[in-house]
């Protein structure tokens, strides 16, 4: 039997799932590394540390019983987007890693607005938001003027542990896409935003599709991982992307429904022309000369983990959630909006808060728990609508993460996004796809299409119900007037937040 191993790193910890041709995880091994929060609003990681800890969990999979090295044939990779590595002439970091989640950066994205004007979104395709990587390059050359200085390149961090592994720089087209460097339709670093901001294309490494060959594992780290010298390395794709193949999301009409952390909708698009003017994100598949529509609710599962702790710090989530199945669907004309820590999609704020709206007397702690979760679920939903209005189909959803693991939430989906949902049998998530991507490249099948059909397996399928969806249509409506009505209250009460 032949195996490929799947990379996913992630912000807290790095993942490699061992896959065999049949789609099947014959063994995974995972390794955390810190984060640093030297300031308010600060993100950063020391590169050499995912290096060590992919080392680390690649050697655990290549000591798995029964597996010869040489049965290893591949690897690629899912990793965390945007995050800023600037290399200096020897290829060093010069700093640490500045995070996607790393939010320092409001002036330089007004300064990229100012510069650009109606020429970021036609190159970019999306809006400067403090999460990409060109204002973490332009904040590093404001305030760490000697850093900045020895830098010579900068990459990503997946990009940064390949190089590590394989001696060679690149960058796919996927993670390209979230740097507001590149020209998302025409695939190449833009020279009119390079030359905006006095950058050298020097800077930017080359580019390359998800699925390539960049290289084979140096002598060293063979020798450190076990695996053998000859095993390819293939460039991989950002960590939604890579989610998205891992899920079969690689044809029209397909949409990913992700709840973690945060939250995404994300749906495939074959028009690089399709034009949502920045309100949702639009970058680069991994699947070539593919892409991608997506929106972000910023605090998705996170609002079921802060209800949680809030109310219910000594149950389990199944004890909490116990019954909330037969709250009827508006739980009691209670509605909550999940603005704990800002909003991202279709509202880019920072600064509004999150609330429940219509609570009385009538109304227990499990009405409560079925609105946030009802929430976040109107949250994703605003991303539906939108992709709906320019003319997309979403009548298929594949729903992973922690709303994929509770049937009532399953349900709430399929009526709320008016669509069927489904499952998957063994979700993997961004592992897998980067899993998909080796398989591919390996030659193992002849399209990550053929590739999906033997390796992502759908579960239960849920259909949505009429009169829950006639309910939902009418509370959707109202959740969409919230912001604007409650936005200038938030501004009033950031003085007393502490």
């Amino acid at each position: 039997m032949s195996y490929v191993v799947g990379i996913d790193l992630g912000t807290s910890a790095v993942k490699a799932l061992l896959v065999d041709k049949n789609g099947t995880v014959a063994a995974e091994a995972s390794r955390s590394y810190p984060l640093f929060h030297e300031h308010s609003g600060w993100s950063e990681q020391k590169p050499e540390d995912w290096v060590q800890a992919t080392i680390e969990a690649l050697n655990e999979l290549a000591s798995s019983n029964g597996i010869a090295p040489d049965q290893i044939e591949g690897i690629s990779f899912s990793g965390q987007m945007h995050g800023l590595v600037l290399l200096d002439a020897d290829n060093k970091p010069v700093r640490n890693a500045i995070l996607w989640n790393d939010t320092r950066t409001t002036e330089q994205c007004r300064e990229i607005e100012r510069t650009l004007g109606d020429k970021l979104l036609g190159i970019t395709r999306n809006p400067a938001l403090e999460g990409f990587t060109l204002p973490k390059i332009l904040w590093v050359r404001q305030y760490e003027p000697q850093a900045f200085e020895q830098a010579k390149l900068f990459v990503l961090p997946k990009d940064y542990v390949r190089y590590a592994l394989t001696g060679e720089l690149h960058m796919d087209y996927s993670d390209a896409a979230g740097t507001l460097l590149l020209d998302v339709a025409a695939k190449e670093w833009s020279s009119d935003v390079l030359s905006a901001f006095e950058l050298p294309a020097s800077f930017c490494p080359p580019l390359v599709e998800s699925h390539g060959l960049v290289g084979t594992l140096l002598p060293e780290i063979a020798e450190r991982t076990g695996l053998q010298p000859s095993t390819k390395v293939f460039a991989g794709g950002a960590d939604n992307a890579c989610g998205a193949i891992g899920a079969g999301i690689l044809s029209e009409g397909l949409t990913l429904s992700s709840i973690g952390t945060s939250g995404v909708i994300l749906a495939y698009e074959n028009d690089k022309n399709k034009d949502f003017q920045g309100k949702v994100h639009f970058f680069n598949h991994g699947k070539e000369n593919s892409f991608y529509a997506m929106g972000v609710t910023l605090a998705a599962g996170y609002s079921l983990s802060w209800f949680k702790k809030t109310f219910a710090p000594n149950e389990s989530f199944d004890e909490m959630l116990q019954g909330v199945g037969e709250v009827q669907p508006g739980a009691g004309g209670l509605l909550f909006t999940p603005y704990l820590v800002g909003e991202r999609t279709p509202h880019a704020d920072p600064a509004i808060r999150a609330s429940f709206i219509g609570v009385d007397g009538s109304h227990e702690r499990i009405h409560f728990a079925r609105a946030v979760m009802e929430g976040i679920t109107f949250s994703l939903n605003e991303s539906v609508d939108m992709f709906r209005s320019v003319g997309k189909t979403v009548d298929k959803v594949v729903s992973i993460g922690g709303g994929a693991q509770n049937p009532v939430w399953l349900q709430m989906q399929a009526d709320i996004f008016n669509a069927t949902v489904v499952a998957l049998e063994n979700e993997q998530g961004p592992g897998l796809g980067a899993a998909m991507l080796a398989a591919y490249g390996c030659g193992w099948f002849d399209s990550l299409e053929a590739c999906a059909e033997q390796f992502v397996k759908h579960a239960a399928s849920y259909e949505p119900q009429p009169e829950a969806v006639e309910t939902y249509k009418g509370l959707f409506r109202i959740y969409q007037q919230v912001y604007a009505q409650t936005r200038g209250m938030n501004e009033a009460l950031v003085a007393y937040r502490g």
